[in-house]
């Protein structure tokens, strides 16, 4: 993949997190959902690349979503794998909550993978745990892997975990474990990249979320030195013969080779509402203001670029 296509990426996301913040705390997350997805479609088409959605939010039916096959670019340049959530945290914006993200990962042709849209169990952590962990053993052995790693007390590692019924029980173990707890209402891929700064202060991610985020999650993980480890969980028939046709064993768990092959991988993120990492999108008169992540696995940068945006010289928020 050239270089250049992480600033290209940057573009995207900033798009998409500027149409779909307007619609924040106002109660319409399918509204907001539209305008991240439009942007973003707009924006990618100026891009020189050739590039297959393999997530995206549906199928070729369900327009006007990014959907699964659909072709980005302009056509030429590198052709490359796209992983998209133009708006990951619909509720999160609706309700004017923290850390929405505007998504996207690349990787070159054939190394993501094709991730069917159903509950994948995770467990993340960042580099100073990296090879501790194992999605197999119980939550307690989790912690008490990852305090060693980072030579903390158990009680100091933080968790997160998607505030969910379905979590009662991780829940209830760190609690005995002695370790603390940040839960978190929606948007498991800021949780799970989160491991790998120190300043949000969190050590470790466990619990099911969707399974195309946990490859969204993957590729920042890649870039910045952590892991994640995966197992799909398919909730019925249909989902479990999608699976077989995808050739996906679920009983399998899914590592980082597996889920982004090859040596390099492109990640950004741009905040739509705050969050530990990124600030969300401010408007002030014809300006708007955004914070973006982005990383790239081959060099191993990590940058964050803070833009101030014209929305008078650019009201579609595209130049070609």
């Amino acid at each position: 993949m050239e270089r250049s296509l992480s600033m290209e990426l940057v573009r995207v996301t900033e798009a998409a997190a500027l149409s779909s913040a307007r619609w924040m705390g106002r109660g319409k997350k399918d509204e907001a959902d539209d305008a991240a997805t439009t942007a973003m479609r707009d924006v990618f088409n100026t891009i020189p690349m050739r590039g297959t959605v393999v997530i995206g939010e549906g199928e070729m039916d369900e327009a006007p979503m990014l959907y699964i096959g659909e072709k980005l670019g302009t056509g030429n340049g590198p052709e490359v794998d796209v992983a998209v959530d133009p708006l990951e945290g619909t509720n999160i914006v609706a309700s004017g909550g923290w850390n929405a993200l505007a998504v996207i990962a690349i990787a070159d042709r054939g190394n993501l993978l094709h991730a069917p849209d159903m509950y994948m169990d995770k467990i993340a952590v960042g580099p100073e745990a990296v090879g501790q962990i194992d999605i197999n053993a119980s939550v307690t052995d989790n912690l008490r892997a990852v305090a060693k790693a980072k030579n903390k007390d158990i009680e100091d590692v933080v968790a997160t975990v998607l505030n969910r019924p379905r979590h009662a029980k991780i829940i209830e173990e760190i609690r005995e474990a002695g370790a603390r707890i940040k839960l978190i209402n929606d948007g498991d891929v800021a949780g799970a990249y989160n491991t790998a700064f120190n300043r949000t202060g969190v050590d470790i991610l466990f619990g099911s979320g969707g399974a195309p985020e946990g490859v969204l999650a993957a590729v920042a993980l890649k870039c910045l030195g952590g892991e994640l480890q995966g197992r799909l969980l398919p909730q019925d028939d249909a989902e479990l013969e999608r699976c077989k046709k995808m050739g996906i064993d679920v009983n399998k768990v899914l590592r980082m080779e597996d889920l982004v092959k090859g040596d390099d991988a492109i990640f950004a993120a741009t905040g739509i509402t705050d969050g530990e990492l990124l600030k969300g999108v401010q408007y002030k008169g014809a300006y708007g203001s955004t914070h973006t992540l982005v990383m790239r696995a081959k060099s191993g940068t990590i940058r964050f670029v803070e833009g101030r945006h014209s929305l008078k010289k650019k009201p579609n928020l595209v130049i070609k």
